[in-house]
């Protein structure tokens, strides 16, 4: 059996669209990580960028948004979710991104970033597994999660970034393998979620 080794497109989704978010340090260490692999293809689909409503009625401003974030969704792989936590949970502006999609999440792998205070953002990425796997998404078992981040940076660069890089290491590992068994999956057969 062959194996279908092309590199996978995968989405980085910027969670947080706050004045003054932190997301972006978080964002441009990762979108290093991504870049430094010859498996994975990133493109960014940032929630402070997207004009999306918070109410689900259609719309010629909808349509727009819509089309500006839509194929990129559509078109990954795979995705790399990063979220802060905000009252023990992720943003209002991510869920609306999220559910604004539904099929452009099925039968592909999330895998999961936080950041935060002394939890990392670590209950923010257990509502997202619980709302990912309504999506008939997989999230990937291992994440990277920064406690205290503000605390762990300097001038946009980790202070110590051994952690940090093996675990996106392991995680981006999982999400590739992920990532090409889903896709083969989904070649041969429609998803029928």
């Amino acid at each position: 059996m062959q194996t279908d080794t092309a590199p996978l497109h995968v989405a980085l989704v910027i969670g947080s669209n706050r004045h003054g978010r932190f997301g972006p340090v978080v964002a441009d260490w990762l979108l290093d990580r991504l870049r430094d692999r010859d498996d994975l293809v990133p493109a960014i689909v940032d929630v402070a960028e997207t004009d999306l409503p918070m109410t689900m009625a259609p719309s010629p401003e909808v349509t727009a948004a819509l089309a500006s974030v839509t194929p990129k969704l559509a078109s990954a792989d795979a995705f790399v979710v990063l979220t802060p936590e905000y009252n023990h949970s992720y943003p209002a502006g991510l869920k609306n991104l999220i559910d604004w999609h539904f099929t452009e999440w099925q039968a592909k792998p999330v895998a999961l970033v936080s950041y935060g205070g002394i939890s990392g953002g670590l209950r923010a990425v257990e509502h997202l597994r619980q709302v990912f796997a309504e999506l008939h998404a997989v999230t990937v078992r291992d994440t990277v999660s920064f406690h205290n981040a503000g605390g762990s940076f300097a001038d946009g660069r980790l202070k110590d970034p051994s952690g940090p890089d093996a675990a996106a290491k392991t995680m981006l590992d999982q999400l590739v393998w992920w990532g090409r068994v889903l896709r083969e999956g989904r070649a041969a057969r429609s998803y029928g979620g």
